[in-house]
């Protein structure tokens, strides 16, 4: 299928969609913040074993009517063992109380349940979370810096401002979307970001592939016009490779249970935002950055070579 799109001429409309995706994802994060889940904020981490196998989802339901509102539950290892999560103030109970807070959890189960044994009841407290915080918050700088200089020797620093532009911006979105809707982040979604930095990476070097080889060939035309010509020459692998991506995320989100979910979602909102800066913003860049001919010409060698 053949495209003729002129996406460099929408380019300003496209400024504007993501200048107010950018500083409503700022305004909302620093005003408002994210909403940390137990792996920054600490919380009680209780183990427990059944005598036959029994699911999450009906563990967590009898805890919620039990006031544990916010316990986060998972297998844990086999499907007799189940692991808790209880944030410092759940269940509505005081720091102090919490010392038993295992003990209570087993209790309402087996009231229910019955075969409940308690193995494991810890606190883990808020420190460890502020030391993932700060190495995820290093994890995706170093993988924004690596890129950078990685797209520097594959192309030129002009393609890799427009890769670290892209990368940046789909980072930055995605984390206001968290913040925006409240949605809750621990580090599944900490490695959907660096998934997201990953895939819109992919897209990005085929598109910039894409766009160095037509300034090398394409005898005539302006760079406006040659970097449409490239990016409507791969919008169709591009958009294939998006939606097949997205139909696997769609699974694990409506059948791959809670403790996938905020993977699921923040990548898939990562994919989507992705195609966009792929084609819109690393392609933009290159035009503000006035890239040319001159730019991307073959060194001499590499011509007498390609001659012989």
């Amino acid at each position: 299928m053949e495209f003729n799109i002129d996406f460099m001429g929408k380019r300003k409309i496209a400024y504007g969609v993501s200048g107010i995706l950018l500083v409503g994802s700022l305004i909302s994060f620093v005003f408002s913040g994210l909403n940390l889940g137990l792996d920054y904020t600490g919380g009680n981490l209780i183990e427990i074993g059944f005598d036959r196998a029994t699911s999450p989802d009906r563990v967590r339901l009898i805890l919620e009517e039990n006031g544990f509102s916010e316990a986060v539950v998972q297998n844990f290892g086999s499907q007799t063992d189940i692991l808790v999560r209880v944030p410092p103030s759940g269940g509505g109970l005081e720091q102090d109380s919490q010392v038993d807070l295992g003990d209570r959890v087993v209790a309402v189960l087996n009231e229910s349940l019955g075969g409940v044994t308690l193995r494991r009841s810890e606190f883990v407290g808020p420190a460890v979370g502020d030391e993932l915080a700060e190495n995820g918050s290093m994890g995706l700088l170093v993988a924004l810096v690596a890129v950078m200089i990685y797209i520097m020797f594959r192309f030129t620093g002009k393609f890799a401002v427009g890769a670290v532009s892209a990368l940046a911006h789909d980072v930055v979105i995605v984390i206001g979307a968290f913040s925006i809707f409240g949605w809750t982040a621990n580090l599944p979604e900490l490695a959907a970001l660096l998934a997201v930095i990953g895939y819109s990476l992919n897209d990005t070097i085929v598109v910039s592939d894409r766009i160095r080889e037509n300034f090398r060939t394409v005898r005539r035309g302006s760079p406006e016009q040659i970097i449409n010509q490239s990016l409507n020459q791969t919008l169709g692998r591009t958009l294939v490779t998006s939606l097949t991506t997205l139909l696997v995320l769609f699974a694990l989100l409506f059948a791959g249970g809670e403790q996938v979910s905020g993977f699921a979602i923040a990548l898939a909102f990562g994919v989507v935002v992705g195609t966009y800066s792929s084609v819109y913003v690393a392609a933009s860049v290159l035009l503000f950055m006035q890239i040319s001919k001159q730019d991307l010409a073959l060194p001499d060698k590499e011509i007498k070579e390609g001659s012989l």
